[in-house]
This record gives structure tokens, sequence and C-alpha cells, in this order.
């Protein structure tokens, strides 16, 4: 017999009536055991993990606020803390003039660059206005611009402050290995470094007043066992888009609050890549820069940390920078800012544990609060809780959550965090929301991190537009001889080339799709759930939209 005979018989064979009911019972029968014994006790548990993690942040924001308030009320400055006098005993501006200067220890500035067209002008210009004796200053500007216009213009800038006196040094390299962190180390072999005891950094958007130096490196002078001096960031374009005044909210707080606490608790905190002063020996005792991680500045700050070196912050000193203010340059910072920190983690977790140099306590507080609560749990905690468990939780009405974990907690904590702009205090419930939905993003970056793969080491350079959405009135001589010839040079750099922007390009399917879920699921509770979570559950899931459709931000201007 044949296959084809074989096959019509047991086809043949078969019942030629099926019994869809049964089918259909069966199904449901199925589904009724894997809810009650997988998918119930599966979210039931994320819940109480979501609870858990949201009890660790409240804890950590109420003990960051008692911090904040107690150097608040007691007045303790660094300047009470540490030793810190003006250097030099003889009058200041006789030692600025040369008088006296052989007291001011040699400082390197370092601008690390890459085709920053729109900004290289006001960071140069801002270093070479530093008040320090001329001959104890040396600026290093690092450029691995990869369009040859940019770096054309950046050279000139250069040369054009080296005829004024001022001691600046135009650097390139071949490649751009290890991004940031190979620039930075790069920089350090060059041999004029060897007199320099020590470095201030800023990035290519960032403008420090001219008194920066005079009122940062005595805390190194004057104690030695300090390694980092971080100052503030000052914000000039917060005010550009509601993006931009979100981003404010976030990072004032992060500033005034966290970075307050961990330099008077601990004397330790995260660099934060820009607007800091560093002992190069501690560099050097912290086996300098590194490029394994897209956080070399945190990398560097917890290897230093784990030597015995001290960090103390100022937030009296603000440093002027840029805040991005399209959504595609945000979003990329902040897949580096959670990748990074997540993948650093991982990497040190045995090195923090089998470190003989600090304290039990500081092992503590770098593992738990600085890394899992402050970089790993905060992400998690974000999204799977309040954008997958609390919208799924209207499916089943065997799960309940507390009205203090879905009301009472996320209020103070809310509340906490806004103290930091109480400016902006009237922005809160939107501002949550929006951080709701970029939890999407540092979950997915945090989880790379943690499993090192994927997008883990990827480095997108946050792009400023310095000028370039304004309309400007007048063009700098200097950079007009330069511009002539755009067009006829061809840029090696894609955002000087107008590219086909396709449907899908436009969008954000990942926002737009958690959205339309939880108003799907806000909609279940009005017709059948009853839970009362529809309020939250519309609002939220339109914020998602709202960032799915790129409603937010600015938009660059057109090339045409």
């Amino acid at each position: 017999m044949d296959a084809g005979a074989e096959a019509a018989r047991l086809w043949g064979e078969l019942p030629l009536r099926v019994d869809w009911a049964a089918v259909a019972a069966q199904c449901a029968y199925a589904w009724a055991q894997a809810r009650a014994f997988v998918v119930v006790p599966a979210i039931r548990l994320l819940v109480l993990l979501s609870l858990a993690m949201t009890v660790m942040i409240l804890l950590e924001k109420l003990f960051v606020a008692a911090v904040y308030l107690t150097v608040k009320a007691l007045g303790l400055k660094p300047e009470r803390r540490y030793r810190w006098r003006p250097i030099g005993a003889v009058d200041e501006e006789e030692a600025l003039t040369g008088g006296g200067s052989a007291a001011f220890p040699v400082v390197l500035v370092q601008i690390p660059m890459y085709n920053e067209r729109e900004v290289y002008k006001l960071s140069i210009g801002a270093a070479c206005a530093l008040e320090w004796p001329a001959e104890r200053l040396v600026i290093q500007v690092l450029d691995d611009s990869t369009d040859p216009v940019v770096k054309d213009l950046v050279e000139i800038e250069c040369k054009r402050w080296k005829g004024k006196g001022v001691n600046i040094k135009y650097e390139v390299r071949g490649n751009r290995k290890g991004y940031k962190a190979g620039a930075l180390k790069e920089g350090l072999k060059h041999s004029y470094v060897q007199e320099c005891e020590y470095i201030a950094m800023f990035d290519a958007d960032f403008q420090p007043e001219s008194d920066f130096l005079l009122r940062t490196v005595p805390f190194l002078v004057h104690n030695p066992d300090i390694a980092l001096v971080q100052t503030r960031w000052k914000f000039v374009n917060s005010d550009e888009c509601l993006l931009t005044r979100f981003q404010e909210m976030s990072l004032d707080y992060h500033f005034k609050f966290e970075q307050e606490a961990g330099s008077v608790i601990y004397s330790f905190f995260g660099f934060n890549g820009t607007a800091g002063v560093w002992r190069i020996s501690a560099i050097d005792d912290a086996g300098g820069w590194k490029d394994r991680t897209t956080v070399e500045d945190m990398d560097l700050a917890v290897r230093t940390t784990l030597q015995g070196w001290k960090f103390v912050y100022v937030g009296d000193v603000q440093v002027r920078s840029e805040l991005p203010s399209t959504f595609k340059a945000y979003r990329f910072q902040q897949h580096r800012w959670s990748c990074g920190p997540a993948n650093l983690f991982k990497k040190m977790m045995v090195e923090i544990l089998e470190n003989k140099k600090v304290s039990f306590l500081s092992k503590i507080h770098l593992l738990y609060d600085f890394f899992f609560v402050g970089k790993i749990a905060a992400h998690t905690v974000t999204f799977i809780y309040y954008c997958f468990a609390i919208p799924v939780s209207v499916f089943f009405p065997e799960i309940q959550i507390p009205l203090w974990g879905m009301v009472y907690v996320p209020t103070v904590i809310t509340i906490c965090k806004a103290l930091g702009s109480p400016s902006s205090f009237h922005l809160v419930i939107l501002w949550v929301l929006f951080e709701n939905v970029m939890s999407l993003h540092r979950i997915k970056a945090a989880t790379t991190g943690l499993l090192d793969a994927g997008r883990v080491n990827e480095w997108v350079v946050t792009e400023k537009l310095g000028d370039a959405n304004k309309a400007k009135s007048a063009t700098d001589g200097l950079d007009a001889v330069k511009v002539i010839d755009i067009d006829l040079t061809t840029p090696l750099v894609p955002k000087l080339k107008k590219w086909p922007i396709r449907f899908w390009h436009k969008y954000n399917f990942s926002e737009i799709f958690v959205g339309t879920f939880i108003i799907i699921c806000g909609c279940y509770d009005v017709l059948y759930a009853k839970k009362g979570y529809y309020i939250y559950l519309f609002v939220q899931g339109l914020a998602f939209l709202v960032v799915g459709f790129e409603y937010i931000g600015t938009r660059l201007p057109s090339t045409e």
C-alpha cells in the first residue's frame, strides 16, 4: 500500500464530527487550572515583590530627605566639614597677575569633544576664561570629531585662543577606541600632563564660571584624602519645552538630595562625568580610565572609593550646561545611563565584596543603596508595578493591591523627589506619568546591562542643539569663512545628511503598544472589574501614547 492510500485510510477513520463544545470546555478547564495555579500566583508574587521594592525606595528617599534637611538646618556646608581657604598667602589679584603664582598647583582642564558644532566655542571660551595663573593652567581639547568641517572649526578656535596667550592644546587621535574614556585616557599620556596635579573636566556643552577653580581646587589642596570635587549642573535651556522641565526636576533632585547625602554620610557618590575636579594621583591609584562600560565616570568613582579616597559635593558651585531637548537624544542618553550602571554592578559585585580597604558599611551602601535600589530596583518597580502589575490586576478579582501600596507610599516618594524643584511642583503629576513612560526604556536598558547583551556597549553622543533651533540674526565671522564650503563637503556624520524618514521611524511603537494595553485595562475596569483604577490607567495610557507619537520635546529644524 502506498503512502497516499495509507493517509486516505487514516483520514477516513477520523470522526467526521468534532464536538466543539467539548473542546471549548476542555480549553476553559485548562485555562482555569493555569489561572489558579500559575497566572494568579505569578502576578501576586510580582505585586508582593513590587511592594517590597517600593518600600525600599521609600525608606531610601526618606533617609536622603532627612540628611538634606539636617544639612540645611545645621548649615553643614563643605567648607565647614573640610579644610578650605584661598590658595596662596598673597592677594588674589596679585597671584593671578603673576606674583605668588607658585603657590597655585598646575591644573589641567580637559574638554572631550565629538562633532560639537553648536557648542564647541562656548566650552572652549569658558575654559580659557578661568581665573588661574596662566603659567599654572593647561587647557586640553580632546577632539574625536569625525566631521572634517567641525574638526577644522575646533582647531581654528584653539589656535585663536593660543594666539591670545592661553596655554591650550588641541589633541586628536587616530581612532575612537573606548569613546570618551579612551579619549580621556589618551589625553593623560602627553608629557606636559606630568606637571599637573589636578584635572578639571567639562563636557563640550558645559560653561564654568570664571571662579570655578578658585572655589573647588582648595578642597583638594588642603585635604589630601579627597580625590574628587563634584559641582552642580545648571541648565540654560530648562524652559525650552516640557521635556527639558521634566529633566530639570529629576536632575535637581539628584544633585540637591542624592549627591549631597552621599557626600555628607559616606563621602562617596557617583561622579557625573563633567563639572568636577579630580586629583590625578587618585585616578592613577584606581587604575585609570576604563572603557568596559558606557559609564566610565561611575566606574572610576567606584574604583577610587574602594581605594579609600573621599569625594565632596559642592552644590553652591554651579556650571551651566544644556539638556537634550529632542526625545530621541534623551532616549539614547537614558539608555546609556541605565544600561551602564547595571552592567558595572554585574562586573564589580565580586570586586566590591572582596575589597579589604573599605568598611562593611561602605560595601553595603555601594551594593544595596547605590547600585541595587538606585540603579536596578528603581527602574524595575516603576515599570513592572505601575505599568504592568496594576493594569493587569483588573482582570483578576482575587488580586487585591493594598491602598497604601497604591496611593500612600507612591505619594510620599513623589513628594520627596519633588522637593528638589519646588518651582515646578505644579508639574508633578505630568512628571510622574512621564517618568513611568521612560521606565520602559530604562528597564530594557538595565536588563541589557545585567545580561551583558545586545546594546550593552552602545555609545550615542547626546546631541546638543545650542542655538540651532533658534533663528540667528548674525553669523560669527570666523565660522562664516568655513561654512561657505559646507555644501561642497561630504561630512562623515549622519546628522548632516538628510535621510528620508520612513513611517515606522516616526513613531515609538513600544510606547504605543503599552499605552494601548493600559487603556484597554482601564476600559475593562470601568465595564467589569470596578476596582476604581481606571482614572490612573486612562491617564497613564494616554501619556504613553503622547510619547509614542512623539508629541514631546522639540523637533529638529528642517535642513531643506
